[in-house]
C-alpha cells in the first residue's frame, strides 16, 4: 500500500494514496492507466484537469475518465498524436466535505514507435593502454533507449577482468593486447517502453604497439546534477605512454578519505550520494610527456520535503490563522499556496509573508476561509507539497465550568476555578465586585489552555481578610465576544458595605446591582426604591447573594436611587445607596427599496423613531461608507437621514446600511437594491472557420442585470436552418463565462448553424446565429504499418490521404526524401481517387537496404500527418557463425550465432560433420534443428578422432551458404568398465576394508588415475545417499579403510575408478556391518529408591537403540559406599538382563553413588551419572570396644569405643551394671566414658554398653567384670588401633587415664629398631590430659604411635597407627594406538596415597603450544581415546590422579603424533595444462594431501629477473588461471600447499607463447662468445672431473658395504645352525665385533642380552637364556600390565623399593626398546649393554646379576621422532616385570614370519615419512635404501608359510600398535636361540639401514 498524508479524523478526512507520481511515460502502442492520485473518506469527488485548469473531456477511442477517477489514454496511431492530450500537465482533484485538495502536476508524455539506428564507430589504442568504446544514440530517443549488453565476435561479454561495462553503457577494455585488434565489438540497446532491442553496427579496435605520448582524454564528465543517495560515476580516463597516471580532486583538494569513494579504471565512483559531495572535481592524468584534466561540476540535488503545520486546525470564525510551510532538501524553490485547489490571493485578510513565503496568515478569519490548503514547492522538475485542513466555526466564548458560593474564616485560603471554551481559545479576568482584583502576595492568578481548547483559570487568595469577600466574577473574551459568571465568597466578620459606583443602564436590556457587601454572617439584603422594598413588579428580580436584576430596562421606571440595606443583627442594618441612569438606544423605523430601472429617481429615508440624543446617522454601500457625489446625493436632519440617487444605474446595485449611535448604543438596518437591465450583445457571433481536431471558439458576450441566461443551439446541415436544437453540453463542448461556446475537439458533424440566445426576465429574449464551417487537415486514412518484400522482386508501397485540397504527399526513406528523379529504383504516382488521395512507391527491385522505415507525408493549409510504414526486405539468411564450445571423448557441443535471418523468421538448421580425411560425400547430418535452439551436442563420436563440421541456417525463402569449415579432436574418454573383485572386511566398530582390482584394460579408457569409493547406511532410517571418498591409483591392486563409520551399522559400498576424462562405472553394492561396540549411551531414567535398612531398588529404562552399537546382552549395575570419612567402600557390580535389580545386604544408613550401564559382546558402555541413595536407620551394632577400671574404692571408670556400624545417628549411650543395686546409666553420644560411683568395695559389677538409635537400642558389647579397688593402678581408658586422616590436618590421639596418684603420660613413636620419644615442639603438643595434637600432619607422621599411663601402682599401655592419607602418585601414561584425528591413551594408577581414587584429569595440547585443554575422566577408566585432533600434529598429553585429599602429582608429559603429513606435488602429473600468451592454467589436482585436507595453496609467480612476486591464494584443489601475463616472457612459479601437518613446495620455470602463438627459446646466458667459452670450459672441466671422482668414490664404497653386509648374512645363516654348539661364543664374539666396528662412530646404544656361560665359555645346550626385545607401544595393553623400568640402572636390583630415580635434566622423544631375558635356574641372568660410541667390544660394558629375570632399556639416541610414542622416566618394580612375561607367555605364539619394511623417520625436527621397500625372503639379511637422514624404520610381519608352521614354536610378545597397513607391525625381535642372533640395528651417515633375520623361537618354558 502507498504511505497514506490524512487530513481530518477518521470521520472526514482526505488523503494521498500516491503524491510522488510526477511523470508518466508511456508507449503509444500499448496507453496507460494514471490512478487518482488524491483520495478521501467519506468518498470523495475525483476530478481531472489540465494544468491550466480546463477540464478534460472524453475523446472517443483516445482518452477517458472512469467513475472511479481513473484516468485512461488508449493505444493511438502516430497520426493520431494530439499534443493537447498525449503531451500535457494533468493534476487531479478529490473534493468532499473536508474541503478540496489537487495532486502535484503530472506529466504525461506518449512516446511512439520511430525509426532510430544506434552506432559504434572504431577506436584506436596502444598496446597496455585502455580502449574506450561508446554507443552512440539519436538524440531524439536518447530518453528512452539504453545499452542493456555489449557483445564480442557475437558473444556477451561478461564484465570481468579485463573488460568492463559502465552505468551509461561504454564499454572499457584494459590492458589492451595485440589480440583484441581481432575481435568486433557491437552494442545492444533496448527501448524503455517499447521493449525493441537495436543492434549496433560492429566496430574494431585498432592496437598500435607503445609509443611515447602525452596523455590524450579518452573519456570525460561534464557538469551534472543527480539525486541524493543515489550512485554516480565520473568517468575519466586517458591513453598515453607511459601509462598515465590519474589524481582526483574536489574542491581543489584531494579527495576525502571515505569508503563511498572509490577510483575504478571506469572513472571515480560515489555511492550513496550526499549534498556535501557537490562540488568541482578535478580528473589529472599525467605522464613523463605531460598532463591533461577535466572538470566538472556535480550538484547533488536533495528531494524536496514539504511539512505544513498545523495539519488540522478548529478554530473561531475572527481569530487568527497562521500556517507554516517548513521545506527540506536543495535551496532555489518557489512555493505557491491553494485553498481548494486555487491560487490563493492575496487580500485585507489573508497575507503570504517569509522570504520565500513560506507562512501564510489569515488575521480575523471568516467563514468562507475554511478549507484545505496546500503548500506547493518546485524545484525545476520536482515537486513536493502538503496539505492542512482549516475548519472555522462561531468561537463566542461560553463558561464551562464554575465556582459556587462559599463562607471562609479568615486566613482560610481558598481557590476559585472557571473554565471556558471558545475559538480562539478565550482570556480568562477576574473581578471583585465589579473592581478588578489587584495582582500582590495574597491574590494570584493562573491561566493554561488545555489539549481541548477549554482555557482553565484559578483565582488564589491565600490569606483571605473581611476585604476579600464580595461578588468574584470571571469574564471570558476572544476577538469573537465574551462571556461571564459570578458568585458570592463571604469572610467572616463585621458586615459592611463597600462604597458603590453610580450605575449606566441601556433601555431594553438586562441590568446587575450588586450589593457590595463584606463580612460574615448577616442576616439578609434587601433593596429598596422610592422606600419601597424590591422586587415590585415581575421586570425586578433579588438573589440571595444580595444582587439586584432589572430586566428590560425602563427610562421612566428604572431609573433613581436604590437602597440596599443588609440586617446584621436582630436590630441593626447597615446601607448604601447608587444612583441607576438608563440611556435610550436609537431605534430605526423599517424601510424598503423599490424595483427599480435604469434612469429612474429613489429617494430612501432612514427615520430613528426614538433614542436619547444626539443621534448620528451614516450610510454604507456593500460595506464602504457612502459620500455625497456621483449621482448619490445623503441629506441628515437631526433623527433622519435620508439617500437620493438621480439616476439609478447598474453600479448601483448592492446592500445599503442605515447606521444610527448614540451614547448608550449603535444600531442599523440593511436593504438590497436590484436593477433590473435586459440583455444585450456586447459581442454578436459571425459565421467562422474550425480546424478538425482543433479547438474552436464560437463568440458571443451579453450583459444584462439580473445576469442573462445564455443557450446555444445548433442546426446541422450547410443548408437554411430547419430547427435549432439545444447543444447538450459535454466535457467537449462547454459554454465559457462570458457566454462563447468552446469546442475543445472539432469534429465533421459539428458543421451547421449556431443560434446564441440570451434571456433574464427583464424585456424580451435576444438571438443570433452563425455558420460554423469545418476544415479538414491533411490526414493519412490509410497505409500499411508493416510490409514485406522479397529481395530482387519489385515493390509498391501505397498511402491514402484525405482534407481539404490541394494536398501533397512527399515520400522519405529514414531521414532522406526520395527523389525519383535521382534514383531510378524508386517512382512515385498519386491519384485523386474522390474524397482521397492515393500516392504510391514503387521500388524496383527491393534489396537489403530497403529494410528501413518508409514515411508519407500529406500535407495542405490545414495540418499535415505521417504514415510510418516499416518495409521488411526478404531474403535466405547468412550463413550460421559456428563455434566449438566444448569436445568431449564421444561428443561435442556446439553453438552458433545466426546474424542475419534474412528478415524471415529461421525455421530450421542443418548440421553436417565427417572424418577429416573423408570427402563431404561420406558425411553425417543431424536435419531440421529447431530454430529455437542455438547450440547442439553432436553424440556418438569415437574417442580420439579428428572431424570436419560444417552447417546450414533455413527460412521460408530458401537455405543459406555453408558455414566455415571448423575442425575437432575428440578427447579421451571415462573408463567404461567397473573395479573388479570388490571385497569388503570389518576392521574395527568404525572402520571397513575395502579391497578390488582395476577395471578391465580394455574398458579403462585411458590411465586410471584414481577411484571413488561411494559409501552408504543401508539401516532403517538412513537418507540412502553414498558419500564419497577418493584415492590415487597405486596398481592393480587396491585397498581403501572407511573410517568414521557408525557402529554396528550396515553399509553398503560401491567403487568407482576415474581417468583424466572423467569416472566409470560403478560396481555392484556390496554390504558389510561393521563390528559391534560397547553402547555410546546410558541407560536412561535411572532411578534408586531405598527399601530397607540394607535393601534398595534401582530401575532404569534401555539406553536409545540409535546408541547401542550392538546387540544388548544385559546391564551392570555398579554401586559403592560412601563412608563419613570420606573414603569410598568397595566397588561392587551386578550383572542382569532386567532393567530393575534389587541390591540385597547393603550397609545399614550408608550413602551409596550408584551407576547403571548397558554392554554389549563388545564391552561395557557408558555409565549413567552417579546416583546418590542412602539406605534406612536400623539398630546400631555392638560398642567396638569396652574397658573398665576402677577409679576408688567406690567407684569405677568405664569407657567404650563407637560401634563400627551404626546404622544410623546415635542418639545416647546406654551402661549396664549388672549388681544388685546398680541399674542402667545413659550418656549423650559424644561422651565415650562413664564413672559410676557409690560402689561397693571388693565387689564384683559386671558392665556392658549399649547404643541407641532413632530405630531402638543396638546389641550390647562385650561384658566386662570389675570392681573398686582401694588402690588405683594407673590404667588408660582411652582406646589404641587405628587412625586415618588427609595430610595437612590437625589430628588429636587421645590418652585419657585414671589412677591415683594421677599417672604420668608418655608417648613415643616407633622406629625401625627402637621407640623414639615424641618431643613436644611447634608440630607437636601432649595436653594436660594426655592427648597427643599433632598438627598439619604430613605424610612423614605416618607410624605406630605408644603411650603409656604410669603412677606407683603400675601403669598401662596403647598404640596408636597413625594412617596419614595423602594425593595419589603420578599415573604412569604411555600411548597405545593413534590414527589421522585421534590418540588413543593408556595408563596404570600410582599409589592411591591411602584414599581411593575418584578420578583423572587428562590434559592435551598442540606440541608448540602451551593452550591446555583438560579432560575429566572417571576413576574406574584405564584408556581414553582424545578424538577430533587435527591431522599429522604432535601433541603433548600429562595426567593427574585425584582422591579425597586431592590432585595427586601429574605424570611425565608424553608426546604423540597422529598419522598424516604435508602435502607433495606427484612427480607424474602436469603442472600445466595450457599456456597461451597471457594466460596459463595450472593443475592442482597433483597435489598430494599426504593424509591430512588441503587447506590452502599459496602461488607466487614472476617474470625472470624481476624482484618481485605476484601471489595468488586459492582454497580450490581444480584448475587455476594465472592471467595478464606478458607474452613470449619466461616467469618463475613458486608453490605452496599447506594443511594441518604442514606445507608442501613445488617450482618450476614456464614460458608464455609469442603473439603469433609460437614459443620463444629458453633465456640466454649474459656472457659473451669466443673468450668468454673458452674460459667457461677451462672451468667446468676440472668441476666435471672432481664430480665424477667423487661419483666413483661413493660406488666404491657401496660395493664394499654390500659385501660387508653378504658376510654378515653368511655369518648369520651358520649361526642359526651353531647357536647350540660350543663354538657360539666365538661366533657371537665375531658377529658383536662387526657389528660393533660398523656403528662404531655413531652415538647409539642398543642392548644384547647375555649369560655368563656367554662370557667365559662355550655355550652348553642345557644352558641358554631367551631374549625378546620389546618396544614399548608393544606392552601398552587394556588387559596387562605396563612395563617400566627406566628408572633401572646399571648395579642396581629391580626388586628393591627403594631403587635410585634417574635424574633426567630434559625432555625427550627417544624410542625405547626392551630386552627381557629368561635364563635356566641354574645359570644366573646379565644385561650386556654396550655403548656404541667406544671402540672395540670390551670398553663401556657393564654385567649386573639379577635373581631370574633381567631387563634394560635400549634408547636409540637419534633425533627421530616415534610415530606412536615418546616416553619418560617413570618406575617400576619386579612384580609387575615379571607380570609382564607371564603375559608375553599368554599371548598368541609368534608364527614365522616375513618382515616388511613401512615406513622410516627423518631425525631431524620434521615428521617425514618415507616407505623403503620389502626385504628379501628366505634367510638372507638385505641391506636396504634409505632416506638421507639418519632414522628408525617400522617393519610389518606376515602369515608364515604353511611349511613353516612346524618348524618351531616362538614366544609371543605383546602385539604392537597396528596401522592397519600389514598383518602386524612391531619393532625388531632377537633371536631366542643365541644373542647373535639378535637384529642388530644401526645407523650410519647419511642413511639408516636394518638387517633382518627370520626368527624361530622354540618352546622352552
Amino acid at each position: 500500500r502507498w504511505p497514506l498524508s490524512l487530513a481530518e479524523d477518521v470521520g472526514t478526512s482526505l488523503y494521498f494514496v500516491n503524491d510522488s507520481i510526477q511523470q508518466v511515460t508511456f508507449s503509444s502502442t500499448v496507453g496507460v492507466v494514471i490512478p487518482c492520485p488524491a483520495a478521501g473518506s467519506p468518498s470523495a469527488v475525483l476530478r481531472w484537469y489540465l494544468a491550466t485548469g480546463d477540464d478534460i473531456y472524453d475523446v472517443p477511442h483516445i482518452r477517458h475518465v472512469h467513475a472511479n477517477g481513473t484516468l485512461q489514454l488508449y493505444p493511438f496511431s502516430p497520426s493520431a498524436f494530439n499534443s493537447f492530450i498525449h503531451d500535457n500537465d494533468y493534476f487531479c482533484t478529490a473534493e468532499n466535505s473536508a474541503g478540496k485538495i489537487r495532486s502535484p502536476n503530472i506529466r504525461v508524455k506518449a512516446v511512439f514507435r520511430e525509426p532510430y539506428t544506434v552506432r559504434v564507430e572504431d577506436q584506436r589504442s596502444m598496446r597496455g593502454n585502455v580502449a574506450v568504446f561508446k554507443c552512440l544514440i539519436p538524440s531524439s530517443v536518447q530518453e528512452y533507449v539504453s545499452v542493456v549488453s555489449w557483445e564480442k565476435d557475437t558473444v556477451s561479454i561478461i564484465p570481468e577482468n579485463r573488460f568492463f561495462i559502465t552505468s551509461y553503457g561504454g564499454l572499457y577494455i584494459s590492458d589492451v593486447q595485440k589480440e583484441d585488434a581481432l575481435s568486433t565489438y557491437r552494442c545492444i540497446t533496448k527501448h524503455k517502453y517499447s521493449g525493441e532491442t537495436r543492434q549496433s553496427n560492429g566496430a574494431r579496435l585498432s592496437v598500435s604497439d607503445p609509443a611515447e605520448s602525452i596523455p590524450t582524454m579518452l573519456d570525460s564528465f561534464q557538469s551534472r546534477e543527480v539525486k541524493a543517495g543515489r550512485l554516480v560515476e565520473l568517468p575519466c580516463i586517458a591513453s598515453g605512454y607511459p601509462n598515465p597516471a590519474i589524481r582526483w580532486l574536489k574542491d581543489g583538494r584531494p579527495l576525502p578519505a571515505d569508503g563511498r569513494w572509490a577510483k575504478r579504471i571506469t572513472g571515480l565512483s560515489i555511492s550513496d550520494l550526499r549534498v556535501e559531495d557537490s562540488g568541482t572535481y578535478i580528473c589529472e592524468v599525467t605522464n613523463t610527456f605531460g598532463s591533461a584534466e577535466v572538470t566538472g561540476t556535480l550538484t547533488v540535488i536533495d528531494p524536496l520535503r514539504v511539512t505544513l503545520t498545523p495539519k488540522k486546525l478548529k478554530t473561531g470564525i475572527g481569530s487568527t490563522v497562521i500556517l507554516s510551510c517548513a521545506l527540506s532538501g536543495s535551496p532555489e524553490y518557489v512555493i505557491r499556496w491553494y485553498r481548494n485547489t486555487e491560487l490563493v490571493v492575496v487580500d485585507d485578510y489573508i497575507s503570504i509573508r517569509g522570504i520565500s513565503n513560506e507562512t501564510l496568515l489569515i488575521t480575523a478569519a471568516q467563514k468562507s476561509h475554511s478549507g484545505a490548503y496546500q503548500c506547493f514547492a518546485t524545484r525545476k522538475s520536482q515537486t513536493a507539497q502538503d496539505f492542512s485542513i482549516i475548519t472555522l466555526e462561531d468561537g463566542t466564548p461560553r463558561i464551562v465550568s464554575s465556582f459556587s458560593e462559599k463562607v471562609v474564616n479568615p486566613g482560610e485560603q481558598f481557590s476559585l476555578m472557571c473554565a471556558a471554551k471558545g475559538a480562539p481559545p478565550p482570556t480568562v479576568t477576574w473581578a471583585l465586585d465589579d473592581e478588578p482584583i489587584p495582582r500582590d502576595n495574597g491574590h494570584r492568578t493562573n491561566q493554561y489552555t488545555m489539549s481541548d481548547g477549554t482555557t482553565v483559570s484559578h483565582m488564589n487568595v491565600t490569606s483571605p481578610q473581611i476585604k476579600d469577600g464580595g461578588v468574584y466574577r470571571c469574564t471570558a473574551r476572544n476577538s469573537v465576544g465574551s462571556a461571564e459568571y459570578q458568585a458570592r465568597i463571604n469572610v467572616r466578620g463585621p458586615p459592611s458595605i463597600r462604597a458603590m459606583k453610580n450605575i449606566t443602564a441601556v433601555a431594553g436590556r438586562d441590568t446587575f446591582i450588586n450589593c457590595r457587601v463584606i463580612g460574615y454572617p448577616y442576616y439578609s439584603i434587601k433593596w429598596y426604591k422610592d422606600s419601597l422594598l424590591l422586587p415590585d413588579n415581575h421586570r425586578q428580580v433579588v438573589f440571595e447573594n444580595g444582587t439586584l436584576k432589572l430586566m428590560d430596562v425602563q427610562k421612566g421606571m428604572d431609573e433613581g436611587e436604590y437602597l440596599c440595606s443588609v440586617l446584621i443583627q436582630p436590630q441593626l442594618s447597615i446601607s448604601q445607596s447608587v444612583h441607576v441612569t438608563v440611556k435610550v438606544p436609537p431605534l430605526i423605523q423599517p424601510f424598503e427599496f423599490p424595483p427599480a430601472s435604469i434612469g429612474q429617481l429613489l429617494y430612501i429615508p432612514c427615520v430613528v423613531s426614538s433614542g436619547d440624543m444626539p443621534i448620528h446617522i451614516t450610510w454604507r454601500k456593500d460595506g464602504h461608507v457612502i459620500l455625497s457625489g456621483s449621482g448619490v446625493t445623503i441629506e441628515s436632519k437631526e433623527f433622519m437621514s435620508s439617500l437620493q440617487i438621480s439616476s439609478v444605474s447598474l453600479k448601483h446595485n448592492g446592500n445599503y446600511t442605515c447606521i444610527a449611535s448614540n451614547a448608550a448604543a449603535t444600531v442599523s438596518r440593511e436593504r438590497q437594491l436590484i436593477v433590473r437591465v435586459p440583455p444585450r450583445f456586447v459581442v454578436q457571433p459571425n459565421n467562422q472557420d474550425g480546424i478538425y481536431g482543433k479547438a474552436g471558439v464560437l463568440n458571443c458576450s451579453v450583459d444584462g442585470y439580473p445576469p442573462p441566461k445564455v443557450m446555444w443551439k445548433h442546426a446541422k446541415g450547410s443548408g437554411n436552418p430547419q430547427q435549432y436544437h439545444p447543444i447538450p453540453l459535454t466535457g467537449r463542448i462547454q459554454i465559457l463565462p462570458n457566454s462563447s461556446l468552446l469546442i475543445r475537439h472539432v469534429l465533421e458533424e459539428d458543421i451547421g448553424y449556431y443560434l446564441c440566445q440570451a434571456s433574464n426576465g427583464v424585456g424580451t429574449d435576444i438571438s443570433k446565429s452563425m455558420f460554423l464551417t469545418v476544415k479538414i487537415p491533411a490526414m493519412i486514412t490509410s497505409h500499411p504499418n508493416t510490409t514485406i518484400a522479397i529481395k530482387g522482386q519489385s515493390k509498391e508501397l501505397n498511402c491514402t490521404a484525405r482534407g481539404e485540397r490541394p494536398i501533397i504527399i512527399r515520400w522519405e526513406k529514414g531521414d532522406t526524401v526520395i527523389d525519383p528523379d535521382r534514383n531510378m529504383r524508386y517512382a512515385i504516382t498519386t491519384k485523386d481517387n474522390g474524397d482521397e488521395v492515393i500516392s504510391t512507391l514503387k521500388l524496383k527491385p527491393a534489396d537489403r537496404g530497403d529494410s528501413v522505415f518508409f514515411s508519407c507525408h500529406a500535407i495542405n493549409s490545414y495540418g499535415e500527418d505521417r504514415g510510418l510504414i516499416q518495409l521488411t526486405v526478404q531474403e535466405p539468411p547468412d550463413p550460421p557463425e559456428l563455434e566449438i564450445r566444448e569436445v568431449k571423448a564421444r561428443s561435442m557441443n556446439l553453438r552458433w550465432t545466426q546474424r542475419f535471418d534474412g528478415n524471415s523468421i529461421i525455421t530450421g538448421f542443418d548440421i553436417e560433420y565427417k572424418n577429416k580425411s573423408d570427402p563431404w560425400d561420406f558425411k553425417q547430418s543431424t536435419r531440421n534443428i529447431s530454430p529455437t535452439i542455438n547450440q547442439a551436442n553432436i553424440v556418438d563420436l569415437h574417442p580420439a578422432s579428428v572431424y570436419s563440421i560444417r552447417m546450414y541456417s533455413f527460412n521460408k525463402i530458401g537455405r543459406s551458404e555453408p558455414s566455415k569449415e571448423l575442425t575437432i579432436s575428440t578427447e579421451e574418454a571415462a573408463p567404461d568398465g567397473p573395479p573388479m573383485d570388490v571385497t569388503l572386511q570389518p576392521m574395527t566398530s568404525q572402520s571397513i576394508q575395502v579391497t578390488w582390482k582395476a577395471p578391465k584394460k580394455e574398458l579403462q579408457n585411458g590411465v586410471i588415475r584414481g577411484y571413488q569409493i561411494g559409501y552408504r547406511e543401508n539401516s532403517p532410517g538412513s537418507n540412502g545417499q553414498y558419500s564419497i571418498v577418493e584415492m590415487k591409483a597405486t596398481g592393480d591392486s587396491e585397498v581403501y579403510t572407511l573410517d568414521n563409520l557408525k557402529k554396528f551399522a550396515q553399509y553398503g559400498v560401491v567403487v568407482q575408478a576415474f581417468n583424466r576424462a572423467g569416472t566409470g562405472p560403478s560396481s555392484s553394492e556390496i554390504n558389510a556391518t561393521t563390528l559391534e561396540d560397547v553402547p555410546s549411551q546410558p541407560p536412561e531414567n535411572v532411578r534408586a529408591i531405598s527399601i530397607t535398612s540394607d535393601v534398595a531398588v534401582i530401575s532404569w529404562s534401555e539406553p536409545p537403540r540409535s546408541t547401542l552399537n550392538g546387540v544388548l546382552k544385559g546391564y551392570r549395575v555398579i554401586f559403592w559406599s560412601l563412608y563419613m570419612d570420606g573414603e569410598w567402600g568397595e566397588m561392587q557390580n551386578i550383572t542382569t538382563t532386567r532393567e530393575r535389580v534389587e541390591l540385597r545386604g547393603m550397609e545399614k544408613f550408608t550413602n551409596y553413588s550408584v551407576q547403571v550401564l548397558a554392554y554389549t559382546q563388545a564391552g561395557d558402555g557408558v555409565r549413567s551419572s552417579v546416583l546418590y541413595i542412602q539406605t534406612k536407620e536400623d539398630i546400631p551394632g555392638p560398642p567396638a570396644g569396652i574397658k573398665a577400671v576402677p577409679s576408688s574404692a567406690s567407684s569405677v571408670v568405664v569407657s567404650w569405643l563407637p560401634p563400627a556400624k551404626p546404622n544410623g545417628i546415635i542418639r545416647k549411650y546406654t551402661i549396664f551394671c549388672s549388681s544388685p543395686g546398680s541399674g542402667e546409666y545413659e550418656t549423650s553420644p559424644d561422651q565415650l566414658f562413664y564413672r559410676i560411683a557409690h560402689l561397693q568395695r571388693g565387689q564384683q559389677y559386671m558392665l556392658w554398653v549399649a547404643a541407641v538409635t532413632s530405630a531402638g537400642r543396638g546389641n550390647i558389647s562385650e561384658k566386662v567384670t570389675i570392681e573398686p579397688a582401694g588402690k588405683a593402678p594407673a590404667k588408660i581408658i582411652s582406646f589404641g588401633g587405628t587412625v586415618t586422616t588427609p595430610w595437612m590436618k590437625d589430628v588429636r590421639l587421645p590418652c585419657n587415664s585414671v589412677g591415683e596418684p594421677v599417672p604420668a603420660i608418655k608417648w613415643t613413636k616407633d622406629s625401625e629398631d627402637s621407640a623414639i620419644p615424641v618431643t613436644v615442639d611447634g608440630h607437636r603438643l601432649i595436653q594436660a590430659n594426655g592427648t597427643l595434637v599433632l598438627r598439619s600432619v604430613k605424610a612423614e607422621d605416618s607410624g605406630y604411635y605408644t603411650c603409656t599411663a604410669t603412677n606407683t601402682w603400675g601403669f598401662d599401655t596403647i598404640i596408636i597407627n597413625l594412617l596419614v592419607q595423602v594425593p595419589p602418585d603420578q599415573p604412569r601414561l604411555t600411548v597405545s594406538k593413534t590414527s589421522a584425528s585421534s590418540i588413543t591413551l593408556a595408563w596404570i594408577p600410582g599409589d592411591n596415597g591411602g584414599s581411593s581414587i575418584r578420578g583423572f584429569v587428562l590434559q592435551y595440547s598442540v606440541d608448540n603450544s602451551e593452550e591446555w585443554k583438560d579432560v575429566f575422566i572417571s576413576s574406574s577408566e584405564r584408556s581414553f581415546k582424545l578424538e577430533s585432533l587435527k591431522c599429522g600434529t604432535w601433541y603433548k598429553v600429562k595426567l593427574a590422579a585425584k582422591n579425597s585429599v586431592g590432585a595427586g602429582r601429574i605424570s611425565e608429559i608424553i608426546e604423540a603424533k597422529t598419522h598424516g603429513r604435508e602435502p607433495s606435488f606427484s612427480k607424474d602429473q602436469h603442472l600445466f595444462t595450457h599456456i597461451n600468451s597471457t594466460h596459463a592454467r595450472l593443475n592442482l589436482q597433483g597435489w598430494s594431501s599426504g593424509g591430512c585436507p588441503i587447506t590452502a595453496i599459496v602461488l607466487e609467480y614472476r617474470p625472470k629477473g624481476n624482484w618481485g612476486w605476484q601471489s595468488l591464494r586459492t582454497n580450490s584443489s581444480g584448475e587455476l588461471f594465472l592471467t595478464e601475463l606478458r607474452e613470449a616472457t619466461w616467469y618463475e612459479l613458486r608453490m605452496k600447499a599447506c594443511n594441518s601437518a604442514g606445507c608442501g613446495n613445488e617450482s618450476t620455470q614456464f614460458a608464455t607463447l609469442d603473439y603469433d602463438g609460437s614459443t620463444i627459446p629458453p633465456i640466454k646466458s649474459a656472457q659473451g662468445e669466443g673468450d668468454d667459452v673458452k674460459k667457461l670450459f677451462t672451468i667446468a672441466c676440472p668441476v666435471i672431473l672432481a664430480t665424477l671422482g667423487v661419483a666413483l668414490l661413493f660406488i666404491i664404497r657401496k660395493k664394499r658395504k654390500e659385501k660387508r653386509l653378504k658376510r654378515l648374512r653368511g655369518e648369520g645363516r651358520r649361526a642359526r645352525g651353531h647357536c647350540l654348539q660350543d663354538g657360539a661364543p666365538n661366533l657371537y664374539q665375531h658377529l658383536y665385533q662387526r657389528v660393533t666396528a660398523e656403528v662404531s662412530k655413531r652415538d647409539d646404544k642398543a642392548t644384547i642380552p647375555v649369560t655368563d656361560t656367554e662370557f667365559s665359555q662355550a655355550v652348553n645346550p642345557q644352558s641358554f637364556c631367551t631374549g625378546v626385545s620389546l618396544h614399548h607401544p608393544a606392552l601398552i595393553q587394556n588387559t596387562g600390565p605396563l612395563i617400566d623400568m627406566s628408572d633401572i640402572r646399571p648395579g642396581t636390583n629391580p626388586v628393591s623399593r627403594k631403587s635410585v630415580k634417574s635424574a633426567h635434566s630434559t625432555r625427550n622423544r627417544y624410542s625405547s626398546q626392551w630386552t627381557l631375558t629368561k635364563c635356566q635356574a641354574s645359570t644366573p641372568a646379565r644385561t650386556l649393554t654396550s655403548d656404541w660410541r667406544t671402540v672395540g667390544s670390551q670398553h663401556g660394558i657393564t654385567v649386573t646379576e639379577s635373581d631370574s629375570y633381567s631387563a634394560s632399556l635400549s634408547q636409540d639416541t637419534d633425533k627421530g621422532r616415534n610415530s606412536m610414542v615418546s616416553t619418560e622416566s617413570a618406575s617400576s618394580t619386579y612384580e609387575e616385570l615379571a607380570r609382564a612375561y607371564e603375559h608375553a607367555k599368554l599371548e598368541e605364539q609368534l608364527q614365522h614370519a616375513k618382515f616388511e619394511i613401512t615406513e622410516c623417520f627423518i631425525s631431524d625436527s620434521s615428521s617425514d615419512q618415507m616407505t623403503t621397500g620389502t626385504t628379501d625372503n628366505a634367510d638372507s639379511m638385505t641391506s636396504m635404501s634409505t632416506p638421507s637422514e639418519p632414522g628408525i624404520c617400522r617393519f610389518t610381519a606376515s602369515p608364515p608359510k604353511p611349511q613353516d608352521s612346524e618348524r618351531g614354536k616362538s614366544v609371543a610378545v605383546p602385539i604392537p600398535h597396528r596401522t592397519g597397513r600389514g598383518d602386524g607391525e612391531g619393532i625388531l625381535f632377537l633371536d631366542p636361540f643365541f644373542p647373535p642372533c639378535a637384529v642388530a640395528r644401526f645407523y650410519c651417515r647419511g642413511f639408516c639401514a636394518f638387517i633382518y633375520t627370520k626368527i624361530q623361537i622354540l618352546r622352552i618354558l
